[in-house]
């Protein structure tokens, strides 16, 4: 896969939601030009800041502060949630909170392909339905058949990873594009049931899927170019169902899920799964090259998934990678932290900020595997919509980072960290590229 193609994104599904959102609501109020709304207030995109590896301080200050905040949004009323305890209430009512796609661009507009379906943009009964489906898919019991898959992907990737530095001149390979991105974007298609042949392709339409460079108009297209190859991969799995998810779902659900809703669910598990992990792998291993105990760590166990296990959770909490949550609609009024929300209001729940909150324990801007159990950190989110495949995730780090230290005990970083350029503006935090030197 080409580097730029897969980290292309500049603005975030966060920065998309706000803007669509607006958009509607001005359209109510007579019409805005939509070249207005490109860029939204700097405040408002608090939430989406960091310091490299760190949310900015004001968002961990306003937290303290303000766990429950305005933001200064024009035609709509925005809350902030950052605070810990308040952000597992918002995203644990979904009584009182809907995640309905409807809301943010209006029936019009989801009806014409707009609508990214699966299960994090709708609510019960809906949302039952089809987690119930999926469900079964994602007990460990089944998940453990993809362990060695994931082994040997790890390994494949690597070996590629390898290669790419032999063959560069200065030794140097691109850690992003040789293996964090691949990684994950395989191991969803083992789960998905991507035929061989169609994996080059299914990696490319699902690194486009996140280029919403272009702004609204350009995120909702790739939103629509994926759903219709989704919607191609589903019409072939319904003529001959594979061995994996969407194959298993044909064959024991059959008619009582649509090809439209099959297409919905597998852009769910590329929304939730690609991206998100890959930036976990890049982010973590830029931790175990700066802080080089972390990698010693891992390297000298005499049982590396007993040191992996924290690690991989710790890191979860710290990065947070996934830095908001999908936006909240108030059904009905609500008091959050003391705080009334109006029925129409939006919520929009900082992962990141939550998951540094110093109501959980000392010091938790740092990054401390050995640290005391903490309550659940937030980085898969709460509720019935936490994500669904966050096992399979974890079991993808808990196996990529060991066996990372192990083939390249000699890994560095091949820029001096000042240069490396993280997303701005993203929803998903990461860096574009990682190059290191592998020997």
């Amino acid at each position: 896969m080409r580097a730029p193609l897969m980290l292309m994104s500049l603005r975030s599904w966060a920065t998309t939601w706000l803007t669509r959102l607006l958009l509607v609501r001005l359209r109510k109020q007579g019409g805005l030009d939509l070249s207005v709304l490109r860029r939204l207030p700097d405040a408002a995109l608090m939430p989406l800041h960091r310091d490299g590896l760190d949310p900015v301080a004001p968002l961990g200050e306003l937290r303290d502060r303000e766990p429950v905040s305005r933001l200064p949004i024009p035609g709509a009323t925005v809350w902030l949630v950052s605070g810990y305890a308040e952000a597992k209430e918002v995203l644990g009512n979904a009584g009182a909170f809907s995640n309905d796609f409807r809301h943010l661009v209006g029936t019009a507009a989801s009806e014409a392909d707009e609508n990214p379906g699966g299960l994090g943009f709708c609510d019960p009964p809906d949302h039952t339905r089809l987690r119930r489906l999926l469900t079964p898919e994602f007990t460990m019991r089944r998940l453990n058949r993809l362990t060695p898959r994931i082994h040997a992907i790890v390994e494949e990737q690597l070996a590629q990873l390898e290669k790419a530095a032999q063959a560069d001149p200065d030794g140097r390979a691109d850690f992003v594009e040789h293996f964090a991105m691949p990684v994950p974007a395989l191991v969803i298609c083992e789960l998905l049931g991507i035929p061989y042949e169609e994996r080059e392709a299914f990696q490319e339409f699902s690194v486009a899927r996140f280029d919403v460079v272009g702004g609204t108009a350009a995120s909702f297209g790739a939103v629509a170019q994926s759903l219709e190859y989704l919607r191609g991969v589903v019409a072939a799995q319904r003529r001959d169902p594979g061995d994996g998810l969407l194959g298993m779902l044909i064959r024991e659900h059959g008619d009582a899920v649509t090809d439209e809703e099959l297409a919905g669910l597998a852009d769910g598990v590329l929304t939730g799964g690609l991206e998100t992990t890959a930036s976990m792998l890049a982010l973590g291993t830029l931790i175990m090259l700066q802080d080089r105990q972390h990698f010693d760590a891992l390297q000298r166990a005499e049982d590396p998934a007993v040191v992996a296990a924290p690690f991989v959770e710790e890191l979860l909490r710290y990065l947070t990678v996934v830095q908001t949550a999908f936006p909240r609609f108030a059904r009905e009024d609500v008091e959050i932290g003391g705080v009334p929300i109006t029925s129409g209001d939006i919520v929009i729940v900082s992962l990141s900020a939550a998951d540094r909150d110093p109501r959980l324990g000392a010091d938790m801007e740092a990054f401390d595997p050995s640290r005391p159990p903490a309550p659940s950190h937030l980085a898969f989110g709460h509720g019935i919509h936490r994500c669904i495949g966050a096992e399979l995730g974890k079991m993808e780090l808990r196996a990529a980072f060991p066996q990372l230290v192990a083939r390249f005990p000699g890994l560095r970083l091949a820029v001096p960290p000042a240069e490396l350029e993280f997303r701005k503006l993203s929803i998903v935090y990461g860096v574009d590229t990682l190059p290191v030197h592998v020997d």
